[in-house]
């Protein structure tokens, strides 16, 4: 069939290059960052390019208090205080999670090594009986250091992210006194050092994880990309701990600050009385930028990792053809070279003048890095691939060209295109759905809640069409690869999807520190623009993570009925359906359990925070100061105990399936929480993000309709700001976090596959 025109030295050099390419790229960003000074004497004195600074008069440059030697030291002293209870909330984590990662890192090895009884002699290979691979126990092994290898990477990258982020919140804070441009510079570059990290690290890691593991697997490519799935699992099991237990901690003090400041004291948001505040913006660190790291590095890793397996008993790994092999991760590193040329459209190559090209400088970052990276996969697929190959299609082998495969990757990447500009139009106050949702606090609470969630409801069909062509399509040219490719095209601009998604909790907490360093009513309306806009980017960001998930999911079921030996799952089947209706319920049994975590956890911050305002005198009138750290403490205490029962929901219904109903009740189970997983996670985000930004069109009054509901304390905002508490959890734990329920069964079922086609289905041997 004839190789591409790529060569092995050239692959073998482009996909490091590309990494380190990423990371200095980082650096650079990070430099230009850290120009803003922290400290008085050089307040003020900014790097980076001339965008964005508004030309005022000296007399106006007084007022917005760039002289004011006292706003830098107070802005310096609340960044230390967020980021020492952001760091110190995800060491805490990381202890209870490094105990959960060494106990299972043992039953991996456990469970496969004991499926030839732990023997060292080869074995006839699973898809060509006629050769010998490596011993199971050699799979065990290596499965279970590439799973320690995906769970610290997964770690590290939601680490540097919360270090990026609350490096960068005050410096935005400060540059919001010379413009909006300044700042919006500032806070997208943060963000953009948190996404090439990501992107470059784990891209990095896996190239040289597989040529590690090829020293000892040689010519075995089965073998060796079977045991390669390990590292999406260790990056989705870190992620969903990051996910839930940074959402329950952000959102117990956002909602304990937010019904007690706001709604009964009707004070404003982030003001320095309120006791909840300091967790509040600690919250936004952890939750937001660690967890959604975490998150996405975990569907980048699985959706590689899916890719690999069926390529490797496919033409790509009979032929060992090494070049088609790695065309997974030659689209991630030609994806680093469009986002950073994407980046500087948003950096250097056009100004922001005003708060409205704030959102539409978002946007135009999404399009141009999805019509650069078409061109780039078009590249990719024509000088890496052969022109003709055959694709393993459940036991057959399907004939595929290089350029159906082109076709697979580009749809993954204009569906996740859609996706994202669904999410805008139903959660960005632009538009008229959040302008109604606004408008129907008139009649109060109860009204804006049933808008809210028809909202959500609605906003749900179009992905859901998206996802379903791209499916289509991308299996009907290549079968379960061509599914896998697709969820990689949408992820394949994930350096400016994150940039775009830790860009919103930066001018987040960029607002906040405004508001408790007393700067001007001014400034803090630039960070607000900085940050509604940043709300919806952040939903978009959430709507590229679901539907990668539903297409990484449905690939690691292909690769995991395939590595089974299932011939054909069959719904009519009693096995398969009752684990078809199980599965469906287990996202709506997980929502329960991550929405009364943080009901429970806000109930205690709500008390502490009105025991503060009673108990201590002087705190209302601004005299006292309140005590943070107990809220601090509530938050970290309540996530961590509460993030234990949903994470072992979803880490042993995999093995309590696999192991007692066996391999075909669990890919109902599989299928079945995909199918109702996706739609909750996209319903719950979207109603969450269009209730906070109806809250957030009420309180700006840019417009004569929003000022008609205004201003901050009328009713119909008081109703808007229930509206944003209810879709706080909804928002930011529940929904984020089932999109990696459904990818972590699925690849959790993938890792254990070899032991549940050889021991599973205890009861129906018993019965």
């Amino acid at each position: 069939m004839g190789g591409g025109m790529l060569t092995e030295l050239a692959t073998e050099i482009l996909i490091p290059a590309a990494a380190a390419v990423g990371i200095g790229f980082a650096a650079v960003q990070w430099l230009l960052v850290s120009r803003v000074r922290l400290s008085p004497e050089r307040a003020g004195a900014a790097g980076g390019s001339k965008n964005g600074r508004d030309d005022y008069l000296p007399i106006e440059e007084e007022e917005e208090g760039l002289n004011d030697h006292n706003v830098v030291l107070k802005c310096a002293e609340i960044q230390s205080a967020i980021s020492e209870g952001a760091t110190s909330f995800l060491f805490t984590e990381y202890q209870y999670v490094g105990i959960f990662m060494v106990a299972f890192a043992v039953l991996i090895f456990l469970f496969l090594g004991s499926v030839e009884g732990f023997s060292t002699k080869s074995q006839p290979c699973t898809y060509s009986k006629d050769k010998y691979c490596k011993p199971a126990l050699a799979n065990a092994i290596f499965s279970t250091v590439s799973f320690l290898l995906g769970a610290i990477t997964s770690v590290v990258s939601g680490f540097l992210g919360m270090k990026i982020a609350t490096y960068a919140n005050a410096r935005t804070t400060l540059e919001a006194r010379k413009g909006v441009g300044k700042a919006f510079i500032t806070a997208f570059r943060s963000g953009a050092v948190m996404g090439f990290l990501l992107a470059a690290n784990g891209l990095l890691v896996l190239y040289i994880a597989i040529n590690l593991f090829k020293l000892y697997y040689g010519d075995d490519w089965e073998g060796l990309f079977e045991s390669i799935t390990g590292y999406g699992l260790g990056g989705s099991s870190m992620a969903l701990f990051g996910r839930v237990g940074g959402g329950i901690y952000t959102k117990a003090a956002d909602v304990g600050a937010d019904l007690v400041g706001k709604v009964e004291r009707n004070i404003p948001e982030d003001d320095p009385r309120n006791p909840a505040v300091i967790a509040d913006n600690v919250g936004d660190n952890v939750g937001d930028i660690a967890g959604m790291g975490s998150d996405l590095f975990g569907s980048y890793a699985e959706s590689s990792c899916a890719a690999l397996v069926v390529a490797s008993i496919s033409s790509f790994g009979v032929d060992h053809d090494l070049t088609a092999m790695l065309y997974p991760l030659l689209i991630s590193s030609v994806g680093i070279i469009v986002c950073l040329i994407t980046t500087l459209f948003a950096t250097d190559l056009f100004e922001i003048k005003s708060v409205k090209e704030i959102e539409p400088a978002l946007k135009r970052q999404l399009i141009i890095s999805t019509a650069l990276m078409t061109v780039g996969i078009a590249l990719v697929s024509w000088l890496a691939l052969p022109y003709k190959f055959t694709i393993f299609n459940f036991g057959a082998q399907k004939k595929v060209t290089n350029w159906q495969l082109f076709f697979c990757v580009a749809i993954g990447l204009w569906a996740g295109l859609v996706i994202g500009f669904v999410t805008e139009y139903f959660t960005s106050n632009a538009y008229s759905p959040v302008q109604d949702v606004a408008d129907s606090c008139r009649t109060g609470a109860a009204t804006n809640v049933i808008f809210g969630l028809a909202l959500g409801y609605k906003s749900v069909i179009i992905p859901i069409f998206a996802i379903a062509v791209s499916i289509f399509v991308s299996f009907s040219l290549a079968a379960m690869y061509g599914i896998a490719v697709a969820a990689l095209g949408m992820l394949s601009t994930i350096a400016t999807g994150l940039a775009i998604d830790a860009y919103g909790p930066i001018s987040d907490n960029a607002g906040g520190i405004a508001e408790m360093a007393g700067m001007s009513h001014r400034i803090r309306e630039r960070t607000d623009a900085l940050d509604a806009a940043g709300n919806t980017a952040a939903a978009i960001g959430k709507g590229f993570a679901i539907g990668s998930a539903a297409l990484v999911s449905l690939a690691l079921f292909g690769a995991f009925v395939s590595r089974a030996q299932i011939s054909t799952v069959d719904v009519l089947t009693p096995k398969v359906f009752i684990g078809l209706i199980v599965g469906a319920m287990l996202p709506y049994w997980f929502s329960a359990m991550t929405m009364k975590s943080v009901g429970s956890a806000a109930l205690k911050m709500v008390e502490e925070v009105r025991r503060q305002f009673n108990s201590i005198p002087g705190l209302i009138e601004g005299t006292a100061k309140p005590d943070y750290a107990t809220c601090v403490k509530i938050s970290t205490d309540a996530s961590i105990k509460e993030m234990i029962p949903p994470g072992a929901l979803v880490m042993l219904t995999p093995l309590i399936v696999g192991t007692f109903f066996g391999v075909e009740t669990l890919s109902g189970v599989l299928a079945g929480s995909l199918v109702s997983g996706v739609q909750i996670a996209i319903s719950a985000s979207n109603t969450g993000g269009a209730w906070d930004n109806a809250k957030k069109y009420i309180e700006a009054g840019a417009s004569e309709h929003a000022r008609s509901l205004g201003p901050k304390g009328s009713d119909p905002h008081k109703a808007a700001v229930i509206g944003d508490t209810i879709g706080d959890p909804l928002k930011d734990t529940s929904g984020p976090s089932l999109n990696i329920l459904i990818k972590l069964m699925a690849v959790e079922s993938l890792v254990f596959a070899p032991f549940f086609a050889a021991h599973g289905g205890l009861l129906f041997k018993i019965f």
